[in-house]
């Protein structure tokens, strides 16, 4: 039996890049919606700030109100911007903007494959920022052991891209047996995209770690059907883990 000090955390995404008809974007809309998945059981909280016209955005004025409104509605918990490339795919620009913010979150995400995200978690941690080491695959996990940042980190993201949820899991626990070879001990939050998302998020339950969901990972629900918003997915989540609360090590 594992005896934990504390529960698996629950993390939700609430936007990036999904089509759905209520992905939050605008400051009051993630406000809106963050207050309700805390509400269901989330602890930290993701999200990609947009512009104007709804574009995802690492300039300073978009990534300061999204903050600022969601703090103001969540008080105390802790928020994770995205610095993804996809957002911003020339490094140096990439670390100008990051450079250029007035208000800092508690938290980013930094995949671990992507260019000059060394130098990027470099000056980040200098700020006083977590870091959320993504590793969406084999090669991600291996850069990142060789990279020195574990020690420095506040957690993993072992996210898993792979739709089919049986390779989805494979390559999740592929990436876990990376970071036990190497002895880094920080802790885990795992999900997967779409319906696989599940399937990675129970396996990473059933092995003491956290989980992430959220209309940025996927759009249904663990029975297959469409999620209506992320309340509803962190619901869902929060229900997993209390399902698998008990007998978790070594499943």
């Amino acid at each position: 039996m594992t005896v934990r000090t504390a529960p698996p955390l629950l993390e939700v995404a609430l936007n990036g890049s999904r089509a759905h008809p209520l992905v939050p974007r605008s400051p009051s809309a993630l406000a809106e919606d963050a207050r309700a998945c805390v509400a269901a059981g989330a602890r930290v909280l993701h999200l990609h700030a947009h512009d104007e016209t709804g574009r995802d955005t690492l300039a300073a004025g978009p990534c300061a109100a999204a903050l600022l409104a969601v703090r103001a509605a969540c008080p105390g918990v802790p928020v994770s911007l995205s610095t993804s490339a996809a957002i911003e795919p020339d490094p140096s620009r990439r670390r100008e903007l990051v450079a250029g913010w007035t208000v800092l979150p508690e938290l980013v995400t930094a995949n671990q494959g992507e260019a000059g995200i060394v130098a990027l978690c470099d000056h980040l941690m200098g700020r006083g920022v977590g870091i959320e080491a993504g590793l969406l695959s084999l090669a991600d996990a291996e850069a990142f052991v060789g990279s020195g940042l574990a020690e420095r980190c506040v957690r993993v993201l072992v996210e898993p891209m792979d739709i089919d949820p049986r390779r989805a899991v494979a390559q999740a626990a592929a990436i876990d047996a990376v970071l036990g070879r190497a002895g880094v001990a920080l802790e885990q939050v795992h999900h997967g995209e779409g319906v696989a998302s599940w399937a990675v998020n129970e396996r990473a339950l059933r092995r003491g770690h956290g989980i992430r969901t959220g209309l940025e990972d996927t759009a249904v629900l663990p029975d297959g059907r469409p999620a209506p918003d992320n309340a509803a997915l962190t619901r869902a989540a929060a229900a997993m883990m209390a399902r698998l609360a008990t007998g978790v090590a070594g499943a």
